[in-house]
């Protein structure tokens, strides 16, 4: 029987590895990720190679990584972030990688066998702050909320880096909601999409999604509204073709739609069809 392209979810986390590989070993690099390749493995790149349309969204992660790299930094910095939650952390290593903090708590979340993966294939190396590692199922609400109870710190940012496009409407609202009962929590990040970008990848790779339980459903038509009334609103938004040209990470097609935002009824839906936002703590409001 031929092994499925994508097993399970922990494998999505091996394909975005590949793309941080790929990004590193350029010599105009806009980060470095030592440890990408490794984390990847030969899984990761076949992944890349052989999925339909996975090659030409290279761009989109990079500038993904980049910028939540630069807003955790600039949150740290600024705004006095002492803890970081990465929930479904994957394969992440900015605890590694990335110039922070000595004393800053760095806490991942995620599935025990990526846990226990991760931390063999990167025995050894030292993190650059106070880096925990939970082994947790997020789907388990009670489990989740004692997570959140423990975490403590002053002011909390909560990373989700890839994680709420495997959620449907209801999941996300609940991890909202169980995010802003706890008073600490005040940044959030992460990445939103559009639904018709979200459809478009579901055509590509809905297949093979499916076939490891690890579809694409997360995409408001309301866009960062949707967060409201869970207590959280628009900090900032970056968007995905702003900060490609920014960056000089756009792929070709950029030079075909960028006329078309300069056509008021337009510009917004394409730069806002995908970035990376920062949500801020707010009163609760009624959906």
């Amino acid at each position: 029987m031929t092994r499925p392209l994508i097993e399970d979810i922990s494998d999505t986390a091996r394909w975005v590895a590949y793309y941080r590989a790929l990004e590193s070993e350029r010599p105009d690099a806009i980060f470095r990720d030592p440890f990408a390749r490794r984390l990847a493995g030969a899984r990761g790149e076949d992944i890349v190679r052989s999925l339909p349309g996975a090659r030409a969204i290279t761009w989109a992660i990079v500038v993904r990584t980049r910028v939540m790299d630069d807003t955790i930094l600039s949150a740290i910095e600024r705004d006095g972030v002492d803890v970081v939650l990465s929930l479904a952390a994957g394969l992440d290593t900015r605890p590694y990688r990335l110039t922070l903090p000595p004393g800053l708590r760095w806490i991942e979340a995620d599935l025990p066998p990526l846990i226990a993966d991760k931390a063999r294939l990167l025995a050894g190396e030292p993190p650059r702050c106070a880096l925990e590692t939970v082994a947790i199922d997020l789907a388990d609400a009670a489990a989740r909320r004692a997570l959140f109870d423990r975490v403590g710190g002053r002011r909390v940012l909560v990373l989700t880096e890839g994680l709420l496009g495997y959620l449907d409407r209801r999941e996300v609202g609940q991890l909202g909601d169980d995010m802003h009962a706890q008073p600490s929590f005040q940044y959030w990040v992460t990445a939103l999409f559009s639904p018709w970008i979200v459809k478009r990848r579901q055509r590509e790779w809905g297949s093979a999604l499916k076939a490891a339980n690890s579809e694409i459903r997360f995409a408001p038509a309301e866009g960062p509204a949707f967060f409201r009334p869970h207590g959280w609103e628009l900090g900032d938004y970056r968007s995905f073709f702003v900060e490609g040209r920014r960056l000089q990470r756009r792929p070709w097609y950029f030079s075909l739609v960028a006329p078309l935002t300069h056509i008021p009824a337009l510009r917004e839906p394409i730069l806002r069809s995908a970035g990376v936002i920062t949500l801020r703590r707010a009163q609760r409001t009624e959906s």
